[in-house]
């Protein structure tokens, strides 16, 4: 089952963090997430899963930063979310793949118990400008059954930053 809006809203501060929230954000299933004003590129072509891959850091300016195709930024959201209850899921918003830019290539699935800012795996089918702070993809929360025991540690938990891939730790 999904969460309304209007049950994401009654959770708020309980269940689900957002931080920071704004009620204008909700959705009727959903709450949209704003784009950071930072990225990550990987500054070689070829990327090596063993090892930690170089990136550079580009600022999104308030004008603006062309994306181009067939290339991949990481972003991030500037909301901070946790829940300890539901499942979160990422999509982007249907406005943004109508500009051709998807927002995650295949992480679009949390576990109960992120803590965190999100990365975007954000890629685009042409030339696309984008801004700082624009509202890019929505969050949205499952019901879970059955016991389990929430995400606590792992590669990613309790970021404060874009995160490149740390694969490269699976082998160690």
């Amino acid at each position: 089952m999904i969460l309304s809006g209007k049950e994401i809203v009654r959770h708020m501060g309980k269940e689900i963090v957002i931080e920071p929230f704004h009620e204008k954000q909700v959705n009727p299933n959903s709450y949209n997430l704003t784009l950071a004003s930072e990225l990550l590129v990987y500054r070689e072509d070829a990327l090596d899963m063993k090892k930690p891959n170089p990136v550079s850091r580009l600022i999104i300016p308030e004008e603006g930063l062309l994306l181009s195709p067939h290339k991949l930024y990481l972003g991030r959201t500037n909301e901070y979310t946790k829940t300890d209850r539901y499942v979160p899921m990422l999509e982007g918003r249907s406005s943004t793949g109508r500009l051709g830019i998807f927002i995650h290539v295949t992480a679009g699935f949390g576990d109960v118990g992120f803590a965190g800012y999100w990365t975007l795996e954000i890629f685009c089918v042409q030339p696309v400008k984008i801004y700082p702070n624009v509202e890019i993809c929505q969050i949205y929360y499952h019901d879970i059954d059955g016991d389990y025991e929430p995400y606590r540690s792992g590669k990613y938990q309790n970021n404060t930053g874009i995160q490149p891939s740390l694969m490269y730790r699976d082998f160690e």
